[in-house]
């Protein structure tokens, strides 16, 4: 596997001058990012639960920019600041700061992305359920993107070795990242995505297409959490949470289209 290199840079770069492998923020409290490549994957596992059947190729069109880590609460308040994220979400005096944001709907996910996209002038959003896991493998094709078997110290989940697991959320980056530079894709907090909820992949789209076919009142979260036992945090692990509701294990990582 390799490692990623690029270029990084505080201030706002036109897309076609990025490259894979550079980070960039495109303002102060904006979220960090960085470019990952156009690819294919094998999405799912055939020999895994029902839930991640069947296991179909994936085309990943870029490049694709991702936050390097979860959105963190200072970057939520700047929109709430901004009057545009009016409800403040209960952070249950875990710490703020550079902790992920947690407690929001998807709903007031989606409109957080929603304030990025025209303060920035950047389709940022969710990502979808693919370029998820896509992002979350790294070009690796075992459970974690450091291998099939659990390290210590490596995540945020119960029984992973963190002094977070099973207590609270870790801060942001507290952990090494996957091969494509991306910090906790593995458990700390689940993940919304821009995907209605379906039980299988069955009927799945060949590309990163969001799905908008399911159960639309329910979204797919990816990534376990510091509440949850380490298989939940395996890059092919999906559940889903409704909508409109918020949870102290759920938080938000973006996507930005560069093509």
């Amino acid at each position: 596997m390799a490692i990623l290199a690029g270029t990084s840079t505080s201030q706002p770069v036109a897309a076609a001058a990025l490259k894979v492998g550079d980070t960039f923020k495109d303002c102060k409290t904006c979220p960090k990012m960085v470019v990952i490549p156009a690819g294919k994957y094998l999405m799912g596992d055939d020999k895994g639960k029902k839930s991640q059947l069947p296991a179909h190729e994936v085309s990943i069109k870029g490049p694709l920019a991702v936050s390097v880590y979860e959105v963190t609460w200072n970057e939520w308040l700047a929109c709430k600041k901004a009057g545009a994220c009016p409800r403040d979400p209960d952070s249950h005096k875990w710490g703020r700061g550079k902790r992920p944001v947690i407690n929001m709907s998807w709903d007031e996910a989606v409109k957080y992305t929603k304030w990025l996209a025209i303060k920035t002038g950047r389709p940022y959003r969710l990502l979808s359920e693919a370029e998820w896991e896509y992002a979350a493998r790294a070009g690796t094709t075992t459970g974690y993107w450091w291998g099939d078997k659990l390290k210590k110290k490596y995540a945020n989940c119960r029984k992973c070795g963190s002094k977070w697991g099973g207590k609270k959320s870790a801060p942001v980056g507290s952990f090494k990242p996957n091969p494509w530079g991306i910090y906790d894709m593995h458990a700390n907090i689940w993940e919304w995505t821009l995907d209605c909820h379906n039980k299988t992949h069955a009927f799945a789209p060949k590309d990163q297409t969001p799905r908008t076919d399911g159960n639309c009142d329910r979204r797919t979260v990816r990534g376990g959490s510091w509440y949850y036992f380490p298989q939940l945090a395996k890059s092919v692990s999906r559940d889903s949470h409704p909508q409109h509701l918020w949870s102290y294990n759920i938080g938000i990582r973006l996507g930005l289209p560069l093509y």
